[in-house]
């Protein structure tokens, strides 16, 4: 099951010095202005391993540190790659090290995003997003985010030639809006000029770096979802037919069931993380049991054991056949059956069979967007 989580929260904006921070290790400073380079040994999503003198021959070295999940990272990543298409050939050695422990996550903190921060799904969005720069992990012991002080995602660190600290903080000064002051490539451009850089330090925005230490914090939200009370109401005709119209604002997603059924019970809990990933948005669950409606507390029985506390209706419609014409005239009645329905009753996924997890939350996110200019959906 996709298990891991990650703060969604934006921190605010906040000076790259600022200690002000929750969760930040005991004396966490970002490093300053004239600083050396910290060493650092990392892996790759490439299968390389990766350290400071791999980058020995490059007259800059770009560290930045960013992350799968977070809305505002997210919306850098085309940035991040123009950034290396731009500045490679002059010279310049860019690298991207996500610095969150994954296990330090809730799954309500990943609204936007079908990935986690795992070195697994990194390998994924590289690879999803054909990420031409190295990728590093620094999840396990976050040292190298230590080092650096690395305080959100994303944030830059830029380096000159004797690998001593000459800009550090945000890429620019939007993430969804049309930036106005282009920080990092000034930089950039001023260094490669043999210039002094003018503006040193920015303020940085986005998500927070996810410490080890809210491990603890992730497993008390799963145990308090957990007690989170489960009903079963009844669903007729008039039901359905008004559910696939689907006359609000919010996508559903629309899981089809019977206890007798192996493949149905044992997906449950891929739809119970999938909802609280994403319940806070204009995003429901529901599910449909086409059991008997007499065994109505057996099915209760299966939905409090998988702790599905979302939408749940049993199927009161006399005959499967005229269910499935209401529900969806191209079902061919095979179980489990799922449907995503967008707020016009336009049905954008189906799937009959098990469904592959990481294919319906990237339909979710899609639909419901990546960043923050998305906000509201």
């Amino acid at each position: 099951m996709f298990r891991t989580a990650l703060v969604l929260v934006v921190a605010g904006w906040f000076t790259v010095a600022s200690s002000s921070v929750r969760a930040d290790p005991p004396g966490l400073k970002t490093l300053a202005i004239g600083a050396a380079a910290p060493d650092f040994q990392l892996p790759g999503v490439d299968g390389k391993d990766y350290a400071l003198k791999t980058f020995a021959d490059a007259k800059l070295l770009l560290v930045i540190f960013t992350c799968n999940h977070c809305p505002t990272a997210n919306a850098y990543e085309k940035r991040i790659l123009d950034l290396h298409a731009d500045y490679k050939a002059k010279g310049v050695a860019l690298v991207a090290i996500s610095p969150n422990d994954p296990k330090a996550v809730r799954l309500d903190e990943l609204g936007y995003t079908d990935l986690g921060d795992s070195f697994e799904d990194m390998k994924l969005r590289a690879k999803e997003q054909k990420f031409t720069f190295p990728y590093l992990y620094d999840g396990d012991k976050q040292e190298a985010a230590k080092a650096f002080g690395a305080m959100a995602t994303p944030q830059v660190f830029l380096f000159d030639r004797e690998r001593k600290l000459r800009y550090v903080g945000r890429i620019d000064d939007s993430d969804v809006k049309t930036p106005t002051s282009h920080d990092t490539r000034n930089a950039l451009d001023a260094l490669l000029a043999g210039k002094p850089v003018l503006v040193e330090t920015t303020r940085v925005f986005g998500c927070s770096t996810k410490w080890a230490d809210k491990q603890a914090d992730a497993v008390k939200s799963l145990e308090k979802w957990d007690m989170e009370p489960v009903k079963l109401e009844a669903l007729d005709e008039a039901g359905v037919a008004k559910l696939v119209k689907n006359e609000g604002k919010k996508l559903l997603v629309v899981n089809v069931w019977a206890t007798h059924c192996g493949p149905c019970v044992a997906e449950l809990p891929e739809f119970v993380t999938m909802n609280r990933m994403y319940r806070r948005r204009n995003f429901e669950l529901i599910t449909i049991s086409i059991d008997d409606p007499e065994k109505k507390a057996e099915a209760l029985k299966v939905l409090q054991e998988k702790k599905v506390a979302a939408t749940n209706y049993i199927s009161t419609v006399a005959k499967q056949d005229k269910f499935a014409d209401l529900l969806d005239k191209d079902w061919q009645g095979p179980l489990p059956y799922t449907l995503l329905i967008a707020p016009d009753g336009k049905i954008i996924y189906r799937k009959t069979g098990a469904i592959e997890p990481l294919t319906v939350r990237r339909q979710i996110v899609d639909v419901l967007g990546r960043t923050y200019a998305s906000k509201g959906k």
